[in-house]
């Protein structure tokens, strides 16, 4: 299981260098404890739309949030093959990885300390189906994304594409 972590762990790293959060995350990652820390991988999808882009949130009903379709690693996968597969089981929808965008870390509901680490990606193929993990899935504008998000590292998250984007 260690080696399993290290080796997730150095993806992390390597992922972190291609955004621009680097270091800084980079830090607050290492002062977790990576033993006990949930390694996840996830993506923002967005699509064009009427007056730019849109981006796919989704409703969690366990949870009653509205949040990024993400999910934890598998044994020895990669963070990308991660990312779209949780992203395909959760909504449905094939995509192409476009670009790095960054990670989150939190403690999660059961105190668990959480990173999860997200792609900008665009859909291929495949149609939004409901699930017992996700209800409703909402194509939006960013700013109104924005509002919608329960959580507020989803939040900093979707400021960082706006960046990247301007």
């Amino acid at each position: 299981m260690r080696d399993q972590n290290d080796h997730a762990d150095h993806q992390i790293a390597a992922f972190l260098q291609q955004t621009k959060q680097g270091v800084s995350m980079a830090a607050k990652i290492l002062s977790l404890d990576a033993a006990k820390l949930v390694r996840a991988a996830g993506g923002v999808i967005i699509r064009p739309g009427r007056g730019g882009d849109r981006v796919a949130v989704i409703h969690r009903p366990r949870y009653d949030d509205w949040t990024f379709p993400k999910g934890k690693l598998a044994a020895d996968e990669t963070l990308e093959t991660a990312a779209l597969r949780e992203v395909e089981e959760e909504t449905g929808f094939r995509c192409r990885l476009l670009r790095p965008l960054g990670c989150t870390a939190y403690v999660d509901r059961r105190g668990r300390d959480k990173v999860a680490c997200y792609w900008v990606m665009e859909p291929i193929e495949g149609r939004f189906r409901i699930s017992d993990e996700v209800d409703e899935l909402r194509w939006i504008p960013v700013v109104d994304a924005l509002e919608l998000l329960t959580h507020p590292h989803d939040r900093a998250l979707l400021h960082s594409l706006e960046l990247q984007a301007s």
